[in-house]
């Protein structure tokens, strides 16, 4: 009976386990690391599982500069062939599909924002920086803020804490070297934590970090259950470009939505942020915004903002500051 039961348990955790790799493998794992199922786990074990890296007070001011209504952050994670390059994949033909970002999709999106006068932010991974270190001076030159993004795109989630430390303090360097200024904020690769981001995103003493998903306005990042002083510029996949235009070659899945059908998304969430006073953040990636039919559709999001009065286009640095001081 007692090995009739060990084998009934096996199964379960090589079921459970199939599940996980599955999901990928960044899902959250289903076990302890003792081995018990998180169904087994008691409040002290899954609230502090909670608990280490959690949403804190809201910081959304009474008013935005010049008494704005909403504020608008547009911001373009710059991977270029970093995607690849993590995971050791080095295809020329699925390169290239990273090179077309800096290489045609900066060039217009510089161009766009220059006809609208509207400031962005760029997050670059360090080796996207080094491989493309014109187009990180042009969108220094131009104004935009930017912001590190990982080393090479790196699984952040699966990074030892000195690992993830020295990428975060290398990946600054580079920023600073090549564009002339320490960046102040981040965004992770792929929006990934380990149980120690948080921790070190305020030792390095920043400003910002825009990964998370807890709320559509600026927070307090929280770590342990203890504030970080640090702002978060929260994200969502529905204000992203890749889930509606991306397409996974290896999985076969094609983008399926018209840049109309996502126009119409994304203005039904700027006409919320503007009804209540908050805040509408996209995050957008050259290689996929960049191509002409979808750059097309964010001029006429652009131009439909613009129409509305009150409503401020920032960097993320200038809306984190603007938070930080008067969120309430």
């Amino acid at each position: 009976m007692a090995s009739t039961n060990r084998a009934a348990a096996l199964l379960s955790t090589l079921c459970l386990l199939g599940s996980a790799l599955i999901l990928g493998s960044t899902a959250p794992r289903a076990f302890a690391q003792d081995g018990v199922p998180s169904w087994q786990w008691s409040e002290a074990e899954w609230r502090e599982a909670v608990e280490r890296v959690r949403a804190g007070r809201r910081l959304l001011p009474e008013t935005w500069p010049n008494d704005s209504r909403v504020a608008v952050a547009l911001s373009f994670d710059m991977d270029a062939e970093t995607l690849l390059l993590r995971d050791s994949n080095t295809s020329p033909s699925r390169l290239s599909v990273g090179q077309y970002g800096p290489r045609a999709g900066v060039p217009r999106i510089l161009a766009l924002l220059d006809r609208y006068d509207v400031p962005s932010t760029f997050f670059i991974p360090a080796v996207s920086a080094l491989l493309y270190p014109e187009q990180v001076r042009a969108v220094a030159a131009a104004g935009h803020e930017i912001g590190i993004h990982g080393w090479i795109h790196e699984h952040t989630a699966q990074l030892e804490r000195e690992d993830e430390r020295m990428l975060m303090e290398r990946s600054l360097d580079t920023l600073e070297e090549l564009s002339g200024r320490r960046p102040v904020g981040i965004r992770t690769g792929s929006w990934e934590y380990s149980h120690n981001t948080a921790e070190l995103i305020a030792e390095a003493g920043m400003l910002y970090d825009s990964s998370l998903m807890a709320d559509d306005v600026p927070f307090e990042l929280l770590s342990n259950g203890e504030p970080t002083g640090v702002v978060e510029l929260p994200v969502e996949w529905i204000l992203d470009d890749y889930p509606y235009f991306g397409m996974n070659r290896a999985a076969d899945i094609r983008p399926y939505t018209p840049p109309s059908g996502v126009f119409e998304i994304w203005q039904r969430e700027f006409d919320m942020a503007y009804e209540e006073g908050g805040m509408l953040l996209l995050t957008m990636h050259p290689q996929i915004i960049g191509h002409r039919s979808r750059i097309s559709m964010l001029e006429e999001l652009i131009q439909y903002m613009r129409s509305k009065p009150g409503v401020w286009f920032a960097t993320h640095e200038d809306i984190a500051r603007h938070a930080k001081e008067f969120g309430q």
